[in-house]
């Protein structure tokens, strides 16, 4: 990992860089497979998943059989450990519920807002070298508890044209409605534009490559909306001298083995630490199975050194990190302070993967920098805010003049004969 002492605020934007690919260099791509699916449907799909996955399906829907042989593939063990995740992300995101807001305005005139789901949601789990089971957690639950009547869950098959048993497991156990073995661009495209394969849907969630991440960004123009920009996973960490390297380092590089495009930094106030820290890093690496993924996540990688608090934590803020761990003596300040992160771990004893897996919360975050204007995935990501109002003739009574005032005013006869003829009649 590259250590810089004390960069210039001038120097910030080239070092916290991340990286990653521009928009412009995939989205010919993109275009490309969108186009072939919108005209080709689920050949193109079909034509992808041999290219990329490497496997020829004869079909890609998961079927019942195929989910009962996964169930009894998955340990016991790990069942119950799914089971015990899925527990506390429930109750956490339960407790996200909100009852209706109504309030009268004015005598006469009642508004109210109510909350209804998204009726047709799209998940999408990465496979590759990690299949993310936890991510199906992540995703299909908050979307059940929400009420969504379809849950489509898409994800790229292995070689042997499988998904992971525990991808299986965790989507039965969830509520996901319908299962496709399809992954990267493809599986983008089949859930924007619809296959006979693929279901067409109103939102697409989850993580993904860079592909994966253009590939949904592309996608709201075409009227499909999406839960934010989740690409290649980031941390950072702030640490004190009063901070643990070893729990510091194994922080680091459990973000680090997610993949070569993985970004982690290192914000720290003490220069003894930071060397603490690389060392421990060296050590660490070396009996990881992911070895090789997370040394190259570690070549693009930051050991900060800066003078003070106040200057950790404004370069914090213009980073913007997915994941970000406090250990320092005082926590109040990053925690009161902090206006840029998509989940925040604090103190000793709270690593990063506790949020990845079971405490909770939800760890589809937004990332390069997509803090700044975007939440991770919630309750609310899975809901729409409708508004009523109800006006009785008293309440036309009450604001009918202010209301032809302000079409007026604008311009728009229509709007205002719309209530002048009512005041007419209610008078008359």
């Amino acid at each position: 990992m590259q250590i810089i002492n004390n960069p210039e605020r001038g120097e910030w934007t080239s070092i916290l860089e991340r990286p990653t690919q521009t928009v412009d260099d995939i989205e010919n791509t993109v275009n490309q497979i969108f186009n072939e699916v919108i005209k080709n449907g689920d050949e193109a799909i079909k034509k992808y998943t041999i290219r990329f996955d490497g496997v020829d399906l004869k079909s890609s829907i998961v079927t019942t059989s195929e989910i009962e042989d996964a169930i009894n593939k998955v340990p016991e063990k790990l069942q119950n450990a799914i089971k015990k995740a899925k527990q506390n992300i429930e109750v956490f995101h339960t407790a996200q519920k909100t009852s209706r807001i109504e309030v009268e305005t004015t005598n006469g005139v009642q508004c109210w807002q109510e909350k209804r789901p998204i009726e047709k949601v799209g998940l999408y789990i990465p496979g590759g070298t990690a299949p993310l089971f936890s991510t199906v957690l992540m995703l299909a639950i908050p979307a059940q508890i929400a009420g969504c009547k379809e849950i489509v869950l898409c994800s790229p098959p292995n070689k042997a044209g499988c998904l992971a048993p525990e991808i299986l497991f965790a989507a039965q156990l969830c509520g996901v409605t319908k299962i496709i073995k399809a992954g990267g661009i493809q599986a983008i495209a089949g859930l924007t534009f619809g296959t006979n394969m693929i279901p067409q849907v109103y939102k697409i969630f989850g993580p993904g490559n860079q592909f994966v991440t253009v590939a949904k960004q592309l996608a709201t123009k075409y009227g499909v909306a999406i839960d934010m920009p989740a690409g290649p996973s980031e941390l950072l960490v702030v640490a004190d001298k009063t901070a643990n390297a070893s729990y510091i380092a194994s922080d680091l590089l459990s973000q680090a083995e997610h993949g070569i495009d993985s970004q982690v930094i290192l914000v720290s106030t003490s220069k003894t630490l930071i060397h603490e820290v690389s060392d421990e890093i060296e050590t660490q690496i070396k009996v990881l199975p992911r070895q090789a993924i997370a040394e190259k996540a570690i070549a693009n990688s930051k050991l900060i050194y800066v003078e003070n608090d106040e200057m950790a934590l404004q370069l914090i803020n213009e980073y913007g990190p997915e994941h970000f761990i406090i250990c320092v003596k005082n926590e109040d300040f990053y925690v009161d302070g902090i206006r840029n992160a998509g989940s925040v771990f604090i103190g000793d004893y709270t690593p990063e993967s506790a949020g990845d897996y079971a405490s909770g919360t939800n760890h589809t975050l937004p990332t390069n920098g997509f803090t700044k204007a975007y939440s991770g995935v919630n309750l609310d990501s899975f809901l729409k805010n409708m508004t009523f109002q109800k006006i009785s003739k008293e309440g036309l009574l009450n604001i009918g003049e202010t209301i032809e005032l302000m079409a007026a005013a604008e311009g728009l006869q229509a709007h205002k004969n719309a209530v002048s003829i009512r005041l007419k009649a209610l008078k008359s």
